[in-house]
């Protein structure tokens, strides 16, 4: 199949992966690491679902400046140009304001696809379909696009979509506007979600054109475009990187759903369902894992249990660990680290994280 010159990607892969501790850790983070065991790591595989979309030459990666050779270690098919290297952190919408002022000094007719580096799709085709889709309404209409997906559990860890009943692209009738964006929920509000029938959880996949995003960072996000605007004539210029670390100094921290999402009228979703995960902590890697007769997903090659189950188990090769007695644990060595805890409390281990660097030090986050 023939991609789209017009097609860009913008892959974002510049977080720590805090909840995946310990073997996420801040010199390599979870996209850079084969954590389903299947051989590539979830930045290789993002990459590679979007090879068939736009033109490999069109997908940009933006990352924090300390990954840039791991990422072209792990993706020879780039170029150094197509990693843009962050100073700092700033969350998602300074990310994605740098991405457009690039390419808009490349192709300004550009439709774009923002997508985190570290998600599991099940059902490529199924996904690659719904792009396509979204890419075209997006390219035809001034709208910003996301995938919302169904789901199938009240699930506290994932924001919320509600879309509108009514159906108003006519060549696919899952595309909807968007009423309302909600945080991650609590339970009781989650189970009301799904019962309601009109909620889906946000992927944080967005597809939209470059004229329709710059458009929106100006009537929403003027501080945050400013920024980006004064380096208009740098881009893609030895001088680029001297700017951004300027830029960078002075942009704030913001998300482009906080930013722009839940602010502007023009806001749509595409109800799809493709076997999606954000892969967001060790339970929900979990539900994606072989799993043997007592329910246990097991890594490492000399691992024994007893009156051992519902268990997600992750050690090195070659590492005896006998484990006896645990029900729904997680239990993972990584290099200095081991972590034993419950998988029902797993949303401790940021808090974790932030106690072992106080305590112990920077070495073992």
């Amino acid at each position: 199949m023939k991609v789209n010159k017009d097609n860009y990607c913008v892959i974002m892969a510049g977080g720590i992966g805090s909840r995946f501790w310990p073997m996420s850790r801040e010199a390599t983070p979870k996209q850079f690491i084969d954590i389903l065991g299947t051989g590539e790591t979830l930045i290789q595989k993002t990459f590679q679902r979007f090879k068939n979309i736009c033109p490999k030459e069109n997908i940009l990666i933006v990352t924090n400046k300390i990954y840039k050779d791991q990422i072209l270690e792990k993706l020879p098919d780039i170029t150094a140009k197509q990693v843009l290297c962050e100073p700092s952190r700033r969350n998602t919408a300074p990310c994605i304001a740098y991405a457009n002022y690039r390419i808009q000094s490349e192709n300004p007719e550009a439709n774009i696809i923002v997508a985190p580096s570290d998600h599991i799709v099940l059902d490529e085709r199924e996904f690659e379909n719904n792009i396509l889709i979204a890419l075209e309404a997006a390219k035809q209409n001034n709208w910003l696009l996301t995938l919302g997906i169904t789901p199938n559990r009240p699930d506290t860890g994932y924001g919320y979509i509600q879309f509108n009943g009514e159906k108003i692209y006519a060549k696919d009738d899952r595309l909807r506007k968007v009423k309302t964006f909600t945080e991650k929920p609590n339970l009781e509000l989650a189970k009301s979600f799904l019962e309601s029938g009109d909620f889906l959880w946000n992927s944080g996949i967005f597809i939209w054109s470059l004229k329709s995003i710059m458009s929106a960072f100006k009537q929403y996000l003027s501080d945050v475009d400013n920024v980006f605007n004064q380096g208009i004539s740098k881009y893609n210029t030895e001088e680029e990187d001297k700017f951004i670390q300027q830029a960078y100094s002075v942009c704030k921290s913001i998300s482009i759903d906080y930013g722009i999402m839940e602010k502007a009228n023009n806001v749509y979703v595409l109800i799809s369902d493709f076997g999606w995960s954000d892969l967001g902590t060790w339970g929900s890697l979990y539900d994606f894992r072989e799993k043997n007769e007592n329910m246990n997903s097991i890594v490492g090659n000399n691992v024994m249990t007893y009156d051992t189950k519902n268990c997600i188990v992750n050690m090195p090769s070659g590492k005896l660990a006998v484990i006896q007695g645990l029900d729904d644990y997680i239990i993972v060595e990584n290099d200095n680290i081991l972590l034993i805890c419950k998988k029902s409390e797993e949303q401790q281990i940021r808090q974790i994280v932030t106690d072992v660097k106080i305590e112990k030090g920077e070495k073992f986050i």
